[in-house]
């Protein structure tokens, strides 16, 4: 199976895929529900976070807190 890392950085580098139609879901512990971030606000993929920009705020997300990855609609990784 391919990590949430690579699959990431397929998006990332990969000339066939649009970034702008993926949504990464995250389960956040605080509000105890999952959230769904737009892929383009991802700035930086770490091997263990990844650093999302939004409302000129940026933050921290382990990467193990990925729940699912999808395209338009479709799950296309799931944890």
């Amino acid at each position: 199976m391919i990590t949430a890392f690579e699959f990431l950085n397929k998006i990332k580098w990969d000339k066939r895929e649009n970034p702008s139609l993926y949504t990464i879901h995250i389960y956040d512990r605080i509000l105890k529900k999952n959230i769904e971030i737009k892929y383009t606000n991802i700035k930086e993929i770490g091997k263990s976070f990844m650093t999302i920009k939004r409302n000129d705020e940026e933050t921290e997300i382990p990467l193990h807190r990925i729940r699912e990855i999808r395209k338009s609609s479709k799950i296309v990784w799931k944890r």
